[in-house]
């Protein structure tokens, strides 16, 4: 159960983001691990969904727009209750309802099947336009990368997003500095993050994306505002929480070897000694 405390939640889905991931033998560390922080926010304390009424019209709805963040995704859905603890170790494999990246035709909870980047955000504005014409009041969420921002459709949405004034929509750019292939500011350059949402319509504030609270605050204050969406860029490190991953030069997709390994089971210890007997 994801524990009300959200510094204790974001150490559950990081315990069970690593440990997933760690058997499986691969996967994308780096940016499953960036986005916990905001994960145990979102769903601790704000997002209104229930297992029991996945479809519920009245829900607010999350999608991870940068799909390969998926892992941590799916700790957190199973700490919500969508589905049991054993599923978690059937990601990637043949037949399982957790593929590398989300679907939402497999996985409970899963609003919007990502991987493609650039076509969540774009569904998240579709589904806060919907919600708003059918005059409901619930919020929508998602997590867009970085690195994903790249892609021109994810411009294109947010444009959609500020003309219609979205005030119920709340992006989050994991802005961990880094993509597949190398330094998010050598491979294109974000430039002014605030900046340039704050000219696509968007009120924006930049947070601590390791802090529970910092985060917490900024969807409280987005919540409050109205008329604008609201963008929240998150400074994160990549393979944030494990030091041995943050430091990794090539950290976005690992197959670990045995000295990763023996520190992702190092990291695992620390944080089951940490839950233990912390009320959850």
């Amino acid at each position: 159960m994801l524990a009300e405390n959200l510094d204790v939640a974001a150490k559950q889905i990081r315990l069970h983001t690593l440990k997933e991931l760690r058997a499986l033998g691969f996967g994308h560390f780096g940016g499953s691990l960036s986005i916990v922080e905001a994960l145990a926010v979102i769903y601790g304390k704000h997002l209104a969904v229930d297992p029991q009424k996945p479809e519920d019209a009245n829900r607010d709805y999350f999608v991870l727009s940068k799909g390969h963040g998926g892992p941590a995704l799916y700790a957190t859905l199973f700490l919500k209750g969508f589905f049991a603890e054993d599923e978690l170790y059937t990601l990637n494999q043949n037949g399982t309802r957790l593929p590398s990246h989300p679907d939402r035709n497999l996985t409970p909870g899963v609003e919007m099947t990502t991987g493609s980047l650039g076509q969540g955000i774009s569904v998240a504005g579709g589904i806060a336009f919907g919600n708003m014409l059918a005059g409901r009041e619930n919020y929508t969420y998602a997590i867009v990368g970085d690195g994903e921002l790249n892609e021109g459709q994810c411009w294109e949405a947010f444009q959609f997003i500020g003309h219609h004034r979205l005030d119920r929509m709340i992006v989050l750019i994991d802005d961990n500095k880094k993509q597949l292939d190398g330094l998010t500011a050598d491979i294109i350059d974000p430039l002014d993050l605030e900046a340039k949402m704050a000219t696509f319509g968007f009120r924006t504030v930049t947070v601590d994306g390791a802090s529970t609270q910092a985060i917490d605050e900024a969807i409280q204050t987005a919540k409050r505002s109205s008329g604008k969406p609201y963008a929240i860029v998150l400074d994160t490190v990549k393979g944030q929480g494990v030091t041995h991953i943050e430091e990794k030069a090539d950290n976005h997709h690992l197959r670990p070897d045995d000295g990763d390994k023996q520190a992702i089971d190092d990291a695992i210890l620390a944080l089951e000694n940490d839950l233990e007997g912390v009320a959850q």
